[in-house]
């Protein structure tokens, strides 16, 4: 009961504009987001199935929200997954929703669930393009073994992607490795693994192609100490302890309590080790605290509009205000800054899922020329299609993402290295999958292609 209840509440903020469907879903101690989004990309159908069928007449202390939720999970899901009300309550009227849904079948002229949704039911823009993506969690399993599980699983694999093109058509049960990152999986729009053993057991992380982007270059030496400086919901944090390999302190700030909680909990799911959680906003944090004399590298995924960001499921959200834009752009500035002020820091990583200047090459560039020729813009992926805009000398070195171009989340990042001695040197930057070898073996960031051992938890069916 309290599943379905849970999920109707973040339909209902939905309705109400209180939050996009991520950021309400977070907010909640259950895992939700498979059966919300599913829910909200069958709604129209939904609607159409509860009044045929005179539900919310009959239960009249039933909430709209909640009938959808439970009718979903009853006639397109797995069942529903309730206690004794709600499981009478279905018994009640299972036969008289079914035959809306036959009546409704027979009068659009189609036989399957999926064929009664119409094409603006797939997805917001570009969402019926955008594949899933597949991170492998490196810290608990292996590339190789993941792969021989979805086999087992009856999924076909088709070996590395040789480009962008090869991503956009696939279909079905196949899946690919990509042609830029050595640890991504990429499968079909649509596919759902959010009940698979291997998601819930921590094996695999769901994480967006361009949301994986700011850890892989930031690239920070196993060892290292490492700020994510706005760090929930934690994706990225876990990214850094695969690539750390566990060995070095990770120090994540977010100011709500209830993300930081929620986030111990998914880090702790992914076996990760060395990190410290702290409800404090970043802009507090002293750089001159022995406590992190030693952060040599800075992930910055600051708060923006999200203008970037692929929603798979119909959902309109308003464009920012330039007002909101102008507040949102002084703070990343200002959180960037201070950022480069940490004294040993040698690299830093600033990422958005904006699409707005204002908020990517405005703010790099504000910060640069505030800093004078202390930091250096780094061309650290030059092998990626796309590139900043021209607005100052050097803004293509910066790296943009879209769901036209590059098959995911609209995302802009930039790597801004510390000049002189002290610096990172550039040959620490990771190779791109492109330059590293087939599956089969593997590379460590920054490091020399290897033969990869077999290890760790085996992957279990």
């Amino acid at each position: 009961m309290a599943l379905y209840s849970a999920a109707a509440a973040v339909l209902e903020g939905l309705e109400r504009g209180a939050g996009g469907v991520k950021a309400l879903v977070f907010q909640s101690r259950f895992p939700l987001y498979a059966l919300v989004s599913e829910t909200l990309r069958y709604s129209p159908v939904l609607e159409e199935v509860l009044g045929g069928a005179a539900l919310l007449q009959a239960e009249k202390k039933l909430s709209p929200q909640l009938a959808k939720v439970l009718v979903y999970d009853l006639l397109f899901g797995k069942g529903l997954k309730c206690g004794r009300r709600w499981k009478a309550l279905a018994r009640r009227h299972r036969a008289r929703l079914e035959a809306e849904l036959a009546r409704l079948k027979v009068r659009r002229k189609v036989s399957r669930n999926e064929e009664l949704l119409a094409p603006a039911q797939a997805g917001g823009p570009g969402a019926s393009q955008v594949p899933r993506y597949v991170r492998v969690n490196t810290l608990k399993t292996c590339v190789d073994d993941v792969i021989d599980f979805f086999r087992r699983e009856g999924y076909s694999y088709l070996g590395k992607a040789a480009s962008v093109e090869e991503l956009r058509s696939l279909s079905g049960k196949k899946f690919l490795l990509d042609l830029h990152l050595p640890e991504l999986l990429v499968f079909p729009p649509q596919t759902d693994f959010h009940d698979n053993v291997l998601y819930t057991s921590g094996h695999i992380i769901l994480q967006d192609k361009a949301s994986c982007l700011p850890a892989f270059l930031l690239s920070p030496a196993a060892g290292s100490h490492v700020i994510d400086a706005c760090a929930a919901p934690g994706n990225k944090t876990g990214h850094l302890a695969a690539i750390l390999k566990n060995k070095g302190q990770i120090f994540a700030f977010d100011v709500d309590t209830k993300r930081l909680a929620t986030m111990s909990t998914m880090l702790m799911r992914a076996g990760v080790t060395g990190f410290q959680l702290a409800q404090q906003d970043f802009l507090t944090v002293d750089p001159g605290d022995p406590k992190y004399s030693k952060v040599a590298y800075i992930l910055l995924d600051p708060s923006c509009s999200g203008s970037g960001m692929v929603n798979r499921v119909p959902v309109a959200e308003a464009a920012p205000s330039a007002e909101r834009l102008q507040a949102l752009a002084g703070f990343q500035r200002k959180v960037l800054s201070h950022g480069l002020s940490f004294p040993a820091l040698q690299r830093l990583v600033y990422s958005t899922c904006s699409l707005h200047r204002e908020e990517n090459e405005d703010v790099v560039g504000a910060v640069l020329q505030e800093w004078g020729s202390a930091f250096r813009l780094v061309d650290a992926f030059p092998g990626w299609p796309c590139r900043g805009l021209a607005a100052f000398p050097g803004a293509e070195s910066c790296l943009r993402a879209s769901a036209a171009d590059t098959l995911t989340h609209g995302f802009f990042v930039a790597v801004l290295e510390r000049r002189g001695d002290g610096a990172a040197a550039s040959r620490s930057l990771p190779v791109a999958a492109g330059d590293t070898p087939q599956h089969g073996e593997g590379t460590e960031a920054g490091a020399a292609p290897r033969k990869r051992k077999r290890k760790k938890q085996r992957v279990k069916e």
